[in-house]
């Protein structure tokens, strides 16, 4: 369990400085590359948390997909490269009294909700095991109990997929 918690730290990390990278580079095609590393550090959470199919799912769409859209979106609308600093404001010290306050309140929120309890994944003492990294039982909740919101999603990526090419086609 030490090993589980050194590698979720380690990568929490740099996702952390990924994120960080994201906000802070002057560059939109490395700010792209920076979203790279904070969803393939969330694919090793999930790998840590032993979801697998989910694992593959993050990066067979997120960083496969998504990523390669952005950089096309990127190349297609013919965005600066460089840093613009007209653009830049005096927001950063409200925005970051916000962000310190919002990282407070989660906090405190999730740590009101789950304190010090025990997630067992493990069929040890009899306790039930707990069915994790499952494809069967993740198709199961997706196409019963969650059908609606999965089909919402559907028609919501479907719509981006159209406004792209409308945005694209613009002649």
């Amino acid at each position: 369990m030490i090993v589980q918690n050194i590698f979720f730290w380690v990568l929490a990390l740099a996702m952390v400085l990924g994120a960080i990278g994201v906000v802070r580079s002057q560059n939109v095609v490395h700010a792209a590359l920076y979203l790279v590393v904070v969803m393939a550090g969330a694919a090793a959470q999930y790998i840590l948390l032993a979801a697998e199919f989910v694992a593959w799912v993050q990066v067979i769409i997120y960083i496969g997909a998504v990523i390669i859209l952005f950089l096309f979106g990127i190349m297609l609308t013919r965005a600066p490269m460089g840093g613009d600093t007209k653009l830049d404001n005096d927001q950063r010290w409200p925005a970051a009294v916000v962000s310190v306050f919002l990282a407070g309140v989660l906090g405190a929120l999730l740590i009101d909700a789950f304190g010090k309890k025990e997630i067992v994944i493990s069929g040890a003492k009899g306790e039930q095991l707990l069915q994790v990294g499952k494809a069967g039982h993740l198709a199961d909740s997706i196409f019963t109990a969650y059908v609606v919101p999965f089909e919402v999603v559907s028609i919501l990526l479907l719509a981006a997929l159209v406004g792209a090419v409308v945005i694209a086609r613009r002649d």
